[in-house]
């Protein structure tokens, strides 16, 4: 008997009882596709970081916060760092020293968050994210420097209904004018709300005080020199864009581990769900497999079309994972795109062949022990059985 027909059999096998077969093959199809869905988002999060950090400085960022203890936001950096910075700069090569403060807005509906971003009113922007341009009203200049004025990033403005002349509220006390939308440009700056340095700070009772700077390079190679001699010199924490990616990495990558271990539970559960049909199949053919072998089957083909109907019944469970994964990318990056501006999970040949092998190993483990049964089964027993 030749391999086709042995997948004949095992087709045949698990067709006669189609609603149980079904059931078990959805269960891993969920399974698969959860786990597959859960690591494209780190795919799809690593590849956004990518692009942004490729296109955009700071060269060198200065905080008090090391990215070890995650990336802080609190205005706690004093303005006299500032300008050691400056007094530093025409010795490191540094071209631009720009102090920024951040502020976040959020609520209950993520959709009217934004991220406040706190610039020198000249050229600040720019400075930081040079492929920012405008595309309604102006950008800030040095006449907005004490101004309430703001210019709001292209997805901000969708999020939040704002336009040229809306007024943007700040707090209770505080509102800036828009002035300017900024056009779409990536999912990071497309989410931000610039404001004059001095009007942030003073929104959010941090006159004096400022959450980083950034720091322009003549040479970016010298980043990392640049980045050591500031530590040691002013006693901050000197990160270069290479030490972001580094953390960032980190960051995913541990929560890949996280969400594969979440989704192992599902695959645990599949994997019950193919081992429970098999053996309730190989129970039910007793006497089937008991004529096999009293015809000239040898154990190991029996062991073989138990294992076949277990990897055939978790690849098409695997198969429909996939489909149902594409879905889901689908779903997850509409949400995101109408959020944010940015596609959050990414479709990957790693991936794909990642949820067909595990779908493979599940379907050849689960099938293991009732396989085992199989084979071992006494003829004469086998064909009493009623």
């Amino acid at each position: 008997m030749n391999t086709s027909d042995l997948w004949t059999l095992a087709w045949r096998g698990l067709t006669r009882r189609p609603m149980r077969t079904l059931l078990t093959a959805l269960g891993i199809t969920v399974a698969v596709a959860s786990m597959v869905v859960f690591l494209s988002l780190g795919e799809g999060i690593r590849k956004v970081f990518t692009s942004e950090l490729g296109g955009i400085g700071p060269d060198v960022q200065v905080s008090l916060t090391p990215l070890s203890q995650g990336i802080a936001l609190h205005p706690n950096l004093p303005q006299e760092t500032v300008e050691a910075l400056r007094q530093l700069a025409p010795e490191l090569g540094v071209q631009s020293v720009t102090p920024v403060i951040t502020a976040v807005r959020g609520g209950l509906d993520v959709t009217q968050s934004s991220v406040l971003y706190g610039v020198p009113a000249a050229g600040g922007m720019t400075d930081i994210f040079p492929k920012a341009r405008v595309s309604q009203g102006r950008a800030l200049t040095a006449e907005d420097e004490d101004r309430p004025v703001a210019v709001v990033g292209a997805k901000a403005a969708e999020n939040l209904n704002l336009g040229l002349g809306s007024t943007l509220n700040l707090n209770r006390r505080n509102r800036a004018e828009v002035v300017g939308v900024l056009a779409p440009e990536s999912g990071l700056v497309d989410s931000l709300i610039f404001l004059p340095l001095g009007i942030l700070q003073k929104t959010e009772g941090a006159e004096g005080r400022v959450s980083t700077v950034a720091l322009d390079l003549a040479d970016p190679r010298d980043a990392r020199a640049v980045a050591d001699t500031i530590t040691a010199r002013l006693d901050v924490e000197a990160q270069t864009q290479s030490d972001f990616a580094s953390f960032v990495g980190r960051a995913l990558r541990i929560s890949d581990a996280v969400r594969f271990g979440i989704s192992l539970i599902a695959l645990i559960v599949g994997g019950l769900a193919v081992a429970n049909t098999v053996m309730m199949g190989v129970f039910e053919r007793t006497r089937e497999f008991g004529t096999l072998r009293a015809i000239g089957a040898r154990p190991g083909f029996v062991r073989g079309l138990v294992l076949t109907e277990s990897l055939l019944l978790s690849l098409v469970g695997g198969v429909g994972g996939v489909l149902l994964w594409l879905v889901g990318i689908w779903a997850v990056n509409l949400y995101t795109q109408d959020l944010a501006g940015i596609d959050a999970a990414a479709l990957t040949p790693r991936l794909t062949l990642l949820a067909l092998g595990i779908s493979l190993l599940l379907g050849l483990l689960s099938g293991l022990l009732p396989a085992r049964s199989a084979s071992r089964l006494s003829i004469v027993s086998a064909l009493g059985r009623v």
